[in-house]
């Protein structure tokens, strides 16, 4: 692949742009600056995997020819590009991603926080979010008020949601505390957790999402940050059956 348009997969900016990096002396290649557009690099990556090793204006990069990422979602963020009260989700990543139109695979709340996978691929991005494939998702929940046995047998037997035609059963529950759970759904209906809490009669105070499929919240990630999934991740994150 010419180093223009591999800079250009990459989110660098237009053809023209990319071009005008290389010629400048901004790009290098195995410790040596490149200043050739036209010349021709293997890029190495498939499926997700890293592939040729970069550097823009001293900068390392890798090229990918899909984005794939976890991200630890803050409170007080709306995973929207046209946010309505709250700033969006996508100020927390760099231009380059932007570019390459990454987006959401499915959504949190703004209050919500926890692991939120990102991708610019529309196959994966469907395959993740969709509720038909009934992925397991495990929520840390701090409640207002105090909760024994009887709840989590009644979460796990299913509860009545407006606008449900049949009761909705968590997958799993565990009693945490007297004011918290671990509560696994595999939905993914609108605001199902706060819903299935308002129906045993109590509140969401803090809610978080630590796993999706077998994946888990990196425990390096503090809040805001982000990192590339890497081939260890998509096996774990298939591995939930």
């Amino acid at each position: 692949m010419q180093l223009e348009r591999l800079l250009h997969s990459q989110g660098f900016g237009s053809r023209k742009e990319c071009r005008a990096l290389i010629r400048a002396g901004y790009i290098s290649i195995a410790g040596t600056v490149c200043d050739n557009p036209n010349a021709d690099f293997d890029p190495g990556s498939i499926d997700g995997t890293p592939g040729l090793a970069f550097e823009v204006d001293g900068e390392p990069w890798r090229f990918r020819a899909k984005a794939y990422l976890m991200l630890h979602k803050p409170s007080g963020y709306e995973c929207s590009h046209k946010p309505t009260f709250h700033p969006s989700i996508f100020r927390l990543l760099p231009e380059q991603l932007l570019n390459r139109d990454v987006q959401c695979v499915g959504r949190l709340d703004q209050d919500t926080t926890g692991l939120l996978l990102m991708s610019d691929d529309g196959q994966f991005i469907h395959q993740w979010s969709s509720g038909k494939k009934r992925t397991p998702k495990v929520y840390e929940l701090t409640l207002a008020d105090a909760v024994d046995a009887t709840v989590v047998q009644q979460l796990c037997e299913g509860v009545q949601l407006e606008d449900e035609p049949a009761p909705i059963a968590a997958v799993a529950c565990e009693l945490t505390s007297p004011t918290s759970l671990r509560l696994t759904i595999a939905e993914g209906k609108y605001h199902q957790v706060k819903r299935m809490i308002g129906a045993v009669g109590n509140r969401v105070v803090s809610l978080h999402r630590s796993t999706v499929g077998g994946l888990a919240l990196d425990p390096d990630l503090e809040p805001g940050e982000w990192r590339w999934l890497e081939p260890a991740d998509f096996e774990a994150l298939t591995n939930f059956d």
